[in-house]
């Protein structure tokens, strides 16, 4: 399929102006899965109000002994929501424009053609994965979408335009643009709007801006790349759940739906890979148990080592790099490593392809993964410890780096903190 193809302008089901927003939105299902209080204190804010809360499983449930009725129950509201004509069906974009911690991410919700998503590692489809993809993690999310009339989408999908070209036709015609909501979201997540782009004129401009992305000639200058098989977009959050309605719609397909059911499609918010508001930031490992890592280590990158004086340094030093660089950090110090003979475009997957080699062979090492470069200084100089500060991916390498060598390796990059993550608001039929 050409990427052109694989977007298209959705059917969007926006709740009633009579509805309350604020309790209507409910962050992704994936989040505080080990904080029980979020979710009771969305319990108590959401009271007996119309809520997507009612349509969703929250992941902390998926091994409660009554989750088939909580599903149950879930789809029950999709159907009485329905019935109750709790929805308003708008044919148009929306513009996302939502409060996060560095600022207004700005998105736009379409739907995406599964035949063009592959979340597998050797996927040369349009639309891919940024992180390996669980198996084990797909069958209840499965269970949850597979009888549902709706979905719910929070999944976010990027795309790389540092020109701001796909947006420039909606911000040209932002005065006709008619809002749809407006409101505080709970738990301190900050606030959303949305507007609709129903004008067929600008709905066209920002498909063909996306189109234009992938050309051979853009594809080439952005990334040294053929565009025989081009990579137009990246799934940052949710990726498991595109995954779980990918593989219905394998299903279903296998048992003769057509080309035109709605299960083929999924709901997602796209957002720029050059938004400011994003931001990536690197995981560091910390290896205990690891006497003689580091020496291995070096000696596997044909590694160049310089120590400075401390992880301040040594992060300035990293970031200065022309080539893949990164940081030890152990009993004797702070070292910057250059990798001379790197096996991934990024250094975290040179740092993990090594360590998924080495760990196995040394059972007494353990590796643990870390958002807190203060922590990895502290921790990585005790004693057969190891610290390797990664630094952050530049966006310029995002999307080259997942066209040559795939999914990122696991725990690579974070991308927004947890209250930061996509509320559940838009709702889109699913059912043939």
């Amino acid at each position: 399929m050409n990427a052109p193809a694989a977007v298209r302008v959705p059917l969007v089901l926006l709740p009633r102006p009579d509805v309350d927003v604020a309790r209507w939105a409910v962050i992704a299902c994936d989040q505080f899965t080990a904080q029980p209080d979020y979710w009771d204190a969305a319990e108590a804010a959401v009271g007996d109000a119309p809520s997507t809360l009612r349509m969703i499983l929250p992941e902390l449930h998926l091994h409660a002994a009554d989750v088939e009725a909580r599903i149950a129950a879930c789809q029950e509201a999709m159907r009485r929501y329905e019935a109750d004509g709790l929805f308003v069906e708008h044919e148009a974009l929306v513009l996302v424009e939502r409060e996060v911690s560095r600022g207004v991410q700005r998105g736009l919700l379409v739907e995406i053609d599964l035949d063009a998503y592959d979340f597998s590692p050797q996927a040369t489809s349009p639309i891919r994965s940024t992180e390996g993809t669980v198996i084990d993690r797909l069958p209840p999310r499965i269970a949850v979408r597979r009888d549902a009339d709706l979905e719910l989408p929070h999944v976010l999908v990027l795309y790389d335009d540092p020109d701001g070209t796909v947006l420039a036709a909606v911000d040209a015609a932002r005065d006709g643009l008619v809002p749809a909501y407006d409101a505080d979201l709970m738990g301190g997540s900050g606030h959303i709007a949305g507007a609709l782009i129903a004008d067929a004129g600008v709905q066209d401009a920002v498909l063909a801006a996306l189109a234009d992305l992938v050309t051979p000639e853009a594809y080439a200058s952005r990334y040294g790349l053929d565009a025989d098989a081009p990579l137009l977009l990246a799934v940052g959050d949710g990726n498991h759940s595109l995954a779980a309605a990918a593989t219905i719609w394998s299903a279903l397909k296998a048992a003769g739906a057509g080309p035109d059911h709605p299960g083929r499609h999924a709901l997602v918010e796209l957002v720029n890979l050059h938004d400011p508001s994003l931001h990536f930031e690197p995981i560091h490992r910390l290896v205990t148990g690891a006497p003689g890592l580091a020496e291995a280590l070096v000696a596997a990158v044909g590694g160049s080592v310089r120590p400075v004086t401390d992880t301040a340094a040594a992060e300035v030093a990293v970031a200065a790099a022309s080539g893949q660089a990164f940081a030890l950090v152990d009993a004797d110090g702070v070292r910057v490593v250059e990798a001379t003979a790197p096996t991934h475009q990024l250094a975290v997957g040179t740092v993990q392809a090594f360590l998924d080699r080495w760990l196995p062979e040394h059972p007494g090492a353990e590796a643990d993964y870390v958002h807190d470069g203060e922590v990895v200084d502290d921790l990585g100089r005790r004693p057969d410890a190891l610290g390797v500060l990664l630094p952050a991916i530049a966006k310029e390498d995002f999307f080259a780096s997942v066209a040559v060598d795939g999914p990122f390796p696991r725990k690579t990059f974070s991308m927004g903190h947890a209250r930061d993550k996509r509320f559940y608001l838009e709702c889109r039929r699913i059912r043939g």
